[in-house]
C-alpha cells in the first residue's frame, strides 16, 4: 500500500481530530497553531486520503451492562488465499467480534470477541466452527480486567529531524 507524504502540521491535526472527534473548523486551527483556511484545506487533503476513516465515541460499556470480553487466537488448516478470504469475509459479518488481526507466526488470527456473557461467546464459537471456515484449532483467553485501552500516539511515529 502506498504511503501517503505528511509532515509534522499533518500530524498535530490527525491528533487533534484523534483526541476531540469532529471539531469545528476554528477549533482545530487554535488546536493545532494554524491559520483556519490553511488548516482546513490540510484537513480535507487527509480526509480525502482515507486517513481519517470515521469519528468515533469512547462508550464505557461495562457501566452499561456486565460482558464477557475474550482474545481468540486461531489457526487456519489451509493457507491459501481463498481460505484467509473466506474466514475474513464471515468474520467481518459478525457483530460479537470486535476486532480481527492476522498475524505471522504460530497462529493465523487473533480476535476480540465481546459477548454479554460466557454461554453467549460459546455460542460465538459454535457458529465459527460449524460455518467450514477451515479453521484447525484456536485457544481461547477470557479477559479479567482491562489494563490499558487508548489510541496510538501518532507523534511517536514521525522520524526524527
Amino acid at each position: 500500500m502506498k504511503k501517503i507524504a505528511i509532515d509534522a502540521a499533518d500530524i498535530r491535526i490527525l491528533c487533534a481530530v484523534q483526541q476531540h472527534g469532529q471539531i469545528s473548523k476554528t477549533k482545530l486551527s487554535e488546536l493545532v497553531n494554524l491559520s483556519p483556511t490553511p488548516c482546513w484545506v490540510r484537513f480535507n487533503r487527509l480526509k480525502e486520503a482515507g486517513l481519517i476513516r470515521g469519528y468515533h465515541a469512547d462508550i464505557a460499556v461495562t457501566k452499561i451492562a456486565d460482558v464477557t470480553k475474550v482474545v481468540v487466537t486461531v489457526s487456519l488448516k489451509g493457507h491459501r488465499k481463498t481460505d484467509f478470504d473466506h474466514f475474513e469475509t464471515h468474520i467481518d459479518k459478525m457483530d460479537e467480534i470486535v476486532e480481527c488481526i492476522a498475524t505471522g507466526g504460530g497462529m493465523d488470527y487473533v480476535l476480540k470477541v465481546v459477548t454479554p456473557s460466557l454461554p453467549a461467546f460459546q455460542n460465538v464459537m459454535e457458529e465459527l466452527l460449524s460455518a467450514e471456515l477451515g479453521i484447525d484449532r484456536y485457544m481461547t483467553y477470557i479477559a479479567t480486567r482491562e489494563i490499558k485501552s487508548t489510541q496510538l500516539n501518532l507523534a511517536n511515529l514521525m522520524p526524527e529531524p
